[in-house]
């Protein structure tokens, strides 16, 4: 059980298939903001973390689990990053959460496709030093719930 102080932070779910990916994302967040980040590997075990998985619309909201920020790679096996912004966005109880999507591939149409399901955010990777601020401005910025939408791609 998290300290009445940590519930507070904003909670960050990374989800990458690259545990090195993972990690870098986590190390960026807990060094240079103020939050709480939890990792998936795969856009399925994060639907569990929220969940979203089989059919449930919302976990049972403890609120240890409350996420604030999600931030994707979009190609995953199994379920793409793409795939799991679509169940969220879809979600009554976790549309208003910000998706930013990360991709090794500089695909407009890809891009494109994510802004129109509602990502806040799409990154090329590897992602740069202003990359880095704008994402932990991101967490820092975040209200409860989050409705802000922010579209930022880089090319």
């Amino acid at each position: 059980m998290a300290s009445s102080s940590t519930e507070k932070l904003p909670h960050v779910l990374a989800v990458d298939d690259s545990s090195v990916d993972r990690n870098i994302i986590q190390q960026l967040l807990l060094t240079n903001s103020a939050c709480r980040v939890t990792t998936a590997e795969n856009g399925e075990k994060a639907l569990e973390f929220l969940g979203l998985a089989h059919g449930q619309d919302s976990c049972t909201c403890n609120s240890d689990l409350e996420v604030n920020l999600v931030i994707t790679d979009y190609s995953m096996p199994g379920m793409t990053g793409y795939e799991l912004l679509k169940k969220m966005k879809e979600s009554p109880t976790m549309k208003n959460i910000p998706v930013v999507i990360l991709s090794s591939e500089n695909n407009p149409r890809r891009i494109e496709q994510c802004k129109k399901e509602g990502a806040n955010g799409f990154y090329k990777k590897p992602l740069t030093l202003t990359d880095i601020d704008q994402l932990v401005s991101s967490v820092k910025g975040i209200s409860y719930p989050s409705k802000k939408k922010h579209i930022i791609a880089r090319e």
